[in-house]
């Protein structure tokens, strides 16, 4: 398969039209995981047509309106996967919060109960037959990008449409559909209570 991968600095260029997309597969990569400590480095953004725009941000300002713009319209489903951690992110570092979420990590949890795998790599494997490598999970994002770091960017968006569609289909079979959207329904409230570093489950006893 041909992935067209658009790597942009800063910002989305006024050129690149996305705002007619009914939805859009986003992902971004971070120095760590501690957001308080950690830098926001990429977002990345697929329409589901093995197309892939990678926004390697300006960390100094953080400046970047067409982005922004784009994921706060209410009018595209944004589909993550685990977007609590990319969200989180997003709203330090960008100052926003990401509207009209879907996360295939919180579909799968509570669709495929017969499994306990629910990364990518697993989900990308049983729906799609492709062995995705996580190869370049952990380098370096932050400075120049070569071409295996920009194709594993492009991987990890991609596939979430297919995702998306095929823990939707079981959801629906399994009538948990409406579990699922009550249940990511709170994701804004459990970005705000991570970014309050109430990082444990609040429900426990």
């Amino acid at each position: 398969m041909q992935i067209d991968i658009k790597l942009h600095k800063n910002d989305l260029p006024d050129e690149i039209k996305l705002d007619d997309k009914k939805s859009l597969a986003v992902d971004s990569e971070f120095s760590g995981l501690n957001v308080n400590r950690d830098k926001l480095y990429l977002v990345q953004i697929s329409s589901g047509g093995n197309d892939a725009h990678i926004i390697q941000l300006n960390r100094e300002n953080y400046d970047a309106p067409n982005l922004k713009k784009l994921l706060m319209n209410q009018n595209i489903e944004k589909i993550f996967h685990y977007a609590r951690a990319d969200m989180v992110f997003i709203k330090r570092y960008l100052n926003i919060d990401v509207l009209n979420v879907n996360c295939t990590k919180i579909m799968s949890k509570i669709a495929r109960s017969y499994s306990d795998k629910h990364g990518l790599k697993d989900l990308t494997k049983e729906f799609l037959g492709i062995e995705l490598s996580k190869q370049f999970q952990s380098s370096d994002f932050g400075g120049h990008l070569n071409e295996k770091q920009l194709k594993y960017c492009a991987s990890d968006v991609i596939y979430l449409h297919k995702i998306y569609s095929s823990l939707k289909e079981i959801l629906l079979r399994e009538n948990r559909y409406d579990l699922y959207k009550k249940a990511i329904s709170c994701i804004q409230t459990r970005v705000d209570l991570d970014l309050a570093s109430f990082n444990e489950d609040i429900w426990s006893h």
